[in-house]
């Protein structure tokens, strides 16, 4: 096989747009996973801990879509927060078969512990910009969902 020393590309690609977004997404998620993990619970936790609050009643195809994960990762998460007494599954007033998912007690609470651990994580980073800065990042970043979502 013939390597070639060509650049494939004129921009340096460490250098590109979605090269920062996805280094400073890796970052955020580390950064969260580590202070989760005094409440014993994985970033993946507490997504699906504020996607059920946000939204009671979900079912787990619902938040597999929400998530963006398979339907087999939300029921591995659903099955051990349900162990843990977070989460309950509820049959659907009109469609036996459909399972919906609450928060329990225990599920708001431990969401309660997260979002503050969630918080200091956010002040962090708006600390470090500054609110101005602050502001105009969260501004830019809904500007970047909104440019990709279009197309």
């Amino acid at each position: 096989m013939r390597h070639d020393d060509a650049d494939p590309s004129p921009i340096d690609p460490l250098e590109r747009v979605t090269w920062a977004l996805r280094r400073t997404e890796l970052a955020v998620q580390a950064l969260k996973e580590q202070r989760l993990r005094s409440l014993d619970m994985a970033v993946a936790h507490y997504a699906l801990l504020i996607s059920v609050h946000s939204e009671p009643g979900l079912t787990g195809a619902e938040l597999a879509r929400r998530l963006n994960v398979t339907p087999q990762a939300v029921a591995s998460l659903v099955a051990r927060l349900e162990g843990r007494g977070q989460i309950e599954r509820r049959e659907h007033p009109r469609h036996r078969h459909v399972q919906e998912l609450h928060l329990t007690d225990a599920g708001r609470a431990a969401l309660r512990a997260a979002d503050e651990v969630i918080d200091g994580v956010e002040r962090q980073i708006v600390d470090s910009l500054g609110p101005d800065a602050g502001a105009q990042l969260r501004a830019l970043l809904d500007q970047v969902a909104e440019a990709v979502r279009e197309g």
